[in-house]
């Protein structure tokens, strides 16, 4: 039932792979803490289900982690609604833990500026695709599994832009700046030197022409942020956090930015306005004579 559901998730949601090995480890846990096989998941009621969350909670796991699971449980009960073995989602009885709020980490805008418009060695391909990368991720606001899914020619160095595969198999074009533009040129022709690349092909590649993997953009971006003396967690999505709060300090409109970051909902890009207000409030306070006495 569990294998069944978790194809679902990959023939008809699409989610990533990333996100279907989260699902699997939720369902396996839930299976193993009741005992049973999985088709008996079917018959827990949601007291049962309570009892499981309750656990976790006792156990030390943060609400974010347990509503995580709540949310993977809730989804596979609907995919059994769906299928016609249940009348109700019984997760829907279950009062869920409230997250606390906290707010995303991101980099200074002299941070970046020093990684990315400093001393380079473009020596090697790897060397160029890497700087390539890191400059989309954090240009763009892209998430990772967009930068690793991107082909030729979803960029258009004409229109200065770049067409992303999103959430949900949604499109949308980001556009990028002429120095961007211009890194990505000088990319493409590297690549082009030492691979084919056809327009259907993977925009970054190994250095043996297969394409990139997220663990290794993963090494890339940490590695690069690293060198660079950046202090604080190093990763791409914290490029993604650090591209919206730059984009807002700097006047950009938040629908805009919620366009650019493929976000369906306002309510997931108001976040960066937390720290955009943190930073006025310690403006405020360096810089107010009468805040200062």
């Amino acid at each position: 039932m569990v294998t069944r559901f978790i194809q679902y998730l990959r023939s008809e949601k699409r989610y990533s792979e990333h996100t279907l090995r989260a699902y699997q480890s939720d369902m396996q846990q839930l299976v193993a803490y009741f005992g049973v096989a999985d088709s008996e998941l079917v018959s827990l009621g949601h007291r049962q289900l309570r009892g499981w969350f309750s656990e976790l909670m006792s156990q030390g796991l943060s609400a974010r982690s347990v509503n995580r699971k709540i949310s993977s449980a809730s989804t596979f009960y609907s995919y059994l609604v769906r299928e016609g073995l249940l009348a109700q989602n019984p997760i829907e009885r279950v009062i869920t833990p409230k997250n606390a709020k906290r707010l995303p980490f991101f980099y200074k805008e002299e941070e970046l500026h020093a990684l990315l418009d400093g001393e380079r060695d473009d020596s090697s391909y790897e060397e160029q695709r890497n700087h390539a990368m890191v400059e989309l991720l954090y240009e763009t606001g892209m998430r990772l599994s967009e930068l690793v899914g991107l082909r030729c020619s979803d960029v258009n160095l004409a229109a200065q832009t770049v067409k992303v595969l999103g959430k949900g198999n949604k499109e949308r074009i980001i556009p990028i700046c002429p120095s961007l533009c211009h890194e990505l040129e000088r990319y493409v022709e590297t690549l082009s030197s030492h691979f084919a690349a056809p327009p259907d092909s993977a925009l970054f590649r190994t250095a043996k022409g297969a394409p990139v993997y997220s663990g290794l953009v993963y090494r890339v971006v940490h590695g690069s942020l690293g060198r660079q003396g950046v202090k604080g967690k190093k990763s791409p999505h914290v490029l993604r956090h650090s591209f919206a709060t730059h984009m807002l300090n700097n006047g950009a409109n938040l629908n805009s930015i919620k366009d650019l970051l493929g976000h369906s909902s306002l309510r997931a890009t108001q976040v960066y306005t937390h720290n955009s207000v943190e930073r006025l409030l310690k403006s405020y306070h360096n810089a107010h004579p009468h805040a200062m006495r």
